[in-house]
């Protein structure tokens, strides 16, 4: 018998076994049935403070300020909640045991003696929220709850327990157990284990990785034993989690092994080189080496040095977005100051600001002389750096090249240097560096970081437009080659919109060429279309930028696109420059930068000029935050190094580029997005690797020949032959997903698949809920894949019969998928996939003008039906609405999913509801009835669980007049006397958000068991079903 999909059971007791037989955790129990199942174990905690020499009352004290930091009280967010209690923890609760006392330290987990703590485990924890649920297991220390892990069976995606364990911290289900959890964890026998923190989105969970012996048999196994071993454990949650301007994160296994190698160079006292790759939390590295110094050097400080404004900048938001105050210097003179002083201990310093200004000025030695004349002149007499200086030098690529470093090294001489870099080095740097900073400390390099999921891959295509610029026939053939696959309706939206565009591209000239080419894939291109994703173009000059901004300006991008670089408009840069005979470049581009500074203010020019900087920070802020709004940045320099936005996909080149200049600017689109931002793409106009020369592409030569081969392979990949790769693998992975649907595969077919048989269990049920998920994620990846080359399919190698087959293939899937969703009642969960992608899929397929789902999309099948009546049912798909018995079963599958959902408010009412369904499906199975008097009678049945305050078929007393009163009426004895002290008590103790805060809770509790004293009434029961009635919160 294989093992393959077995039982999450049968994980569970495997992995319960790895934990206490061989990382040492004490079994607590199956704790299903167990009563008050709590974050904070009170008996527990008390017991190991108290073996430990605590006193009672202090012990009390510290129970009280933890019960305090965990409670979600006030609309106190999780995150706040939870950094109070990681505080006492990491800290210890400072208390007295009376007035007049020292303050004392109690210490809630002994971190210095991993072995001295109470490490245990429990299974199946229920717990009561809103709603209750049941983590799979949940890991005590000291009997607080710190990591909880949701398991799957192998045949079911690790995904779905992350989207459990993101569903039981939200406010409708167990959130307040969340205030202590560091570690939250997801896994399975053939994916592993992936682990995050709190609020972790789904695409930030990160899986372990490590180079050593791996004795066991299942990946989840392996992962355990590495991340939850007790030291380890303990290592993670106080070295490494970082509370980050609202979202906590903890480290990945680079960020981890790189700090680990680090402490070893310095307690050696030997300096070195951190290369870790774009894009992999370098900035978060430097915090937690920082912190970890700080804590465990004496007398340390920690200085570090950047080249740019907008390292220095980004350096800043971090440490201050981690509650870490850093100090800017403002000037050289400042900085010996500083150093000269004891404190403050971290202190970051731009190199620039001391010599020339300007983007260019990459490594000059101008500004490294100015640097060093100024540091030597500025130095008192009695100058001796403070503390055990270490120095952390920021793209130590760029920084630590000769002079300057020599003046930092004689004027710190005993300072310990770290360079981090986000590049590999240059051939010639290495030897340099190696003598500079010393060896390697930790790497981790661009092919690992995409295979880890931490960046995206890139995907190059070099662009042949000169060869457009010399005929106005080859401008006519591009054109027709663009939109020659398109369906009726995107014919129709391009050829109007692009009619007046023929006449900017008929003169011919370059720019103009490259602007259409942009616009035609703002048209065409997942993500541009839609206004998800946004692009950078990158010029050779800021005159170029201002051209290239007037023709997109003048082609419908005013107000959507703008030039971010170092000029500024002031009158001195144009004197002399009015010649009579037309305007210069200094000319031209003084008045483009005024006029688009004017019209996005919406002010005169002189005003408007006087904001540069104010219009570079909005425009940026709006590019990462609103990508549909801009669109489009023009660049020169700035920007292509220390400037994250996430919605930047598309990276266009026209500027000869290089070595370190060309990897950081690339790497500007490799961050990780929503789920439709596969890649960064890169387009380049210049031919920087000379591809159109060649035939056999080759990456790591040319524009890269600065840097060793193995340094390099990887970073960029074919756009068309991976594009082609990608939709083959997308639909063969969807073909195999419906495999198992029964032949004739008809839509019905596909149905009893993908949303059960008619009477399946509730167990199936939920399984089929993540199969669908599957399909409907599995479908959208094909449609991106499909849209990505649509207009390109010969050029990707397939021939016209293969191209109109997946054509065909991804029409017939989509379809599909719209099926199951209205079938299923998932229509209204599913919306954020939808919009952009019916967009993208219109351009290329011609749909079926009668159907329209969005009625569907935007009110869900039930809630129609209880509308329109049969009528409603005129708008489903074709195979749908002639099959009566699809029809049905979609319907009878809606209405069950909302009686499931809305069960915890009224459990006896759905239950009577759940028995008319069955009563009905079965008076239709057995052709009891007409299938006119059906959708009559199930439409009756939908209005009355949709609607429960419309159903007059149940009269209730007169007092009996909200639907919390009802649902108590109903579940408690039908006792209106009884109904009415429950509802006066909850109404007159219950304080604002009451909802998750324990001590809140407990007092209504309290109320309800003096009023209903005489009564034998269930408190527990009651207060159940009071947390899910809407009215009371």
């Amino acid at each position: 018998m294989t093992d393959v999909g077995q039982k999450e059971k049968l994980t569970q007791q495997r992995v319960i076994k790895l934990f206490t037989q061989e990382l040492g955790y004490r079994y607590l129990g199956d704790w299903t049935d167990r009563a008050n199942n709590r974050n904070i174990e009170e008996e527990i905690l008390s017991k190991w403070l108290s073996e430990r020499g605590v006193s009672a009352a202090l012990i009390a004290r510290a129970l009280r300020q933890l019960d305090k930091a965990a409670s979600l009280g006030e609309g106190k967010p999780l995150y706040y909640a939870n950094k109070d209690v990681y505080q006492l923890l990491r800290y210890g609760v400072k208390d007295k045991e009376s007035a007049g006392e020292q303050n004392q330290t109690i210490w809630l987990i002994d971190w210095q003696n991993p072995d001295a703590n109470d490490f245990a485990i429990a299974e199946e924890v229920t717990v009561k929220g809103e709603n209750k649920k049941r983590p799979d297991l949940v890991l005590y220390v000291n009997g607080i709850a710190l990591g909880v892990i949701e398991l799957k069976r192998s045949s079911v995606s690790v995904f779905e327990g992350i989207a459990q364990n993101l569903d039981n911290q939200k406010k409708d289900f167990i959130r307040n157990f969340f205030t202590t959890m560091q570690l939250v964890m997801a896994g399975n026998d053939t994916q592993g284990l992936r682990y995050g923190t709190i609020e972790t989105t789904a695409k930030h969970y990160l899986e372990w990785k490590e180079d050593c012996v791996n004795p066991y048999e299942y990946i989840l196994d392996f992962h355990i034993s590495r991340i939850c071993q007790k030291q380890r454990f303990l290592e993670l949650i106080h070295d490494f989690m970082v509370f980050d301007a609202g979202r906590k994160k903890t480290c990945r296994h680079n960020q981890y092994f790189g700090i680990n190698a680090a402490k070893k160079f310095i307690a050696r006292r030997e300096g070195g080189i951190i290369w870790h790759t774009q894009g992999s939390g370098k900035s978060l590295t430097m915090v937690w080496l920082a912190k970890w110094i700080r804590e465990n050097v004496r007398d340390s400080r920690v200085l570090v040095v950047t080249d740019r404004t907008e390292l220095d900048e980004q350096i800043e938001k971090v440490f201050s977005g981690v509650d870490e105050q850093i100090y800017r210097s403002k000037s050289g003179a400042d900085l010996v100051d500083k150093l000269n002083k004891p404190n403050p201990w971290l202190v970051c310093s731009l190199v620039h600001k001391f010599g020339r200004h300007g983007e260019d000025d990459d490594e000059s030695t101008s500004s490294a002389d100015d640097f060093i004349r100024e540091m030597k002149k500025s130095l008192p007499a009695d100058f001796t750096p403070k503390g055990d200086l270490f120095v952390f030098v920021d793209e130590c690529h760029r920084t630590q090249s000769g002079l300057l470093h020599e003046a930092m090294k004689s004027i710190l001489p005993n300072a310990l240097f770290i360079g981090f870099t986000g590049t590999p080095l240059m051939k010639q740097d290495k030897k340099k560096s190696v003598e500079v900073f010393g060896t390697y400390i930790h790497t981790y390099k661009f092919n690992e970081a995409v295979s880890d999921g931490v960046v995206l891959d890139l995907r190059y295509e070099a662009r042949d437009i000169d060869q457009r610029v010399k005929s106005q026939k080859k401008v006519d053939e591009w054109f027709e080659a663009k939109t020659k696959d398109l369906s009726r309706l995107g014919k129709l939206q391009i050829k109007q919109k692009w009619g007046s565009m023929q006449k900017l591209l008929s003169s011919r000239a370059r720019l103009e060429q490259i602007v259409g080419d942009i616009l035609m894939d703002f048209d065409t291109k997942p993500r541009l279309k839609e206004g998800h994703g946004n692009a950078m173009l990158v010029c050779a000059s800021v005159y170029q930028a201002c051209k290239v901004y007037e023709m997109f300006a003048d082609a419908g991008f005013l107000g959507q696109c703008a030039i971010v670089t170092s000029y500024q408009p002031n009158a001195s840069e144009i004197k002399g420059e009015e010649t009579g005979a037309g305007a210069t470049e200094k000319l031209s581009k003084y008045k483009i930068y005024r006029k688009m500074l004017s019209e996005f203010f919406e002010q005169p020019e002189d005003e408007a000029a006087k904001r540069v900087e104010e219009f570079e920070q909005i425009v940026k802020k709006r590019f990462i935050e609103e990508p549909g709004q801009m669109r489009l940045l023009i660049v020169v320099d700035k920007l292509l190094t220390g400037f994250d936005a996430p919605s930047a996909t598309y990276l266009y080149i026209d500027k000869k580029m290089a070595d370190h200049n060309l990897f950081q600017a690339i790497c500007r689109v490799n961050r990780l997005d929503g789920d439709d931002k596969d890649y960064g793409y890169i387009i380049d106009y210049k031919d920087l690797f000379k591809c159109l020369e060649k035939t056999v592409n080759d990456y790591t030569s040319e524009a890269f020949e600065g840097y060793d081969k193995e340094d390099v392979a990887g970073l960029l990949k074919d756009r068309l032959k991976m594009a082609k790769e990608d939709l083959d693998n997308a639909l063969e992975a969807v073909k195999t997903l419906c495999e198992p649907v029964k032949a004739p595969k008809n839509q019905i077919d596909y149905q009893h698949y993908f949303c059960c048989q008619p009477g399946a269990q509730e167990e199936e049920l939920s399984e089929k809920e993540a199969l669908r998920l599957t399909l409907y994620q599995s479908v959208s990846k094909l449609i991106r894949c499909f849209t990505n080359i649509a207009s390109e399919m010969p050029q990707a190698g397939y021939s016209k019969g293969e191209a109109d087959i997946i054509r065909q293939e991804v029409e017939h899937y989509s379809k599909v998928r719209d099926e199951i969703k209205i079938a299923s009642g998932d229509v209204v969960d599913m919306k954020q996939f939808e919009p952009a992608m019916r967009q993208m899929l219109d351009l290329y397929i011609d749909a079926d003008p009668s159907e329209t789902l969005m009625d569907f999309e935007e009110l869900g099948l039930i809630e129609l039906i209880v509308q329109k009546g049969t009528e409603a049912l005129d708008g489903l798909p074709k195979d749908m609405k002639n099959n009566p018995e699809a029809m049905a079963e979609a319907i009878e599958n809606n209405v069950r999913k909302t009686i499931v959902d809305e069960n915890p408010v009224n459990p006896k009412y759905y239950e009577q509801m759940s028995v008319l369904l069955d009563e009905l499906i079965e008076q239709r199975r057995q052709q009891a009835i007409s299938y006119q008097e059906y959708l009559e009678k199930v439409r009756e049945l939908a209005k009355k669980v949709k609607y429960p305050a419309g159903n007059t078929a149940k009269a209730y007393p007169e007092t009996m007049d909200t639907m919390a009163k009802r649902a108590l009426y109903d579940n408690f004895g039908n006792n209106e006397v009884l109904v009415t002290k429950i509802d006066t008590a909850v109404r007159y103790t219950k304080k604002a958000e009451w909802l998750g805060d324990r001590f809140k809770e407990k007092e209504i509790a309290r109320a309800i068991e003096q009023e209903t004293a005489e009564y034998q009434v269930d408190v527990k029961a009651v207060m159940d079903l009071i947390k899910a009635q809407k009215e009371y919160h």
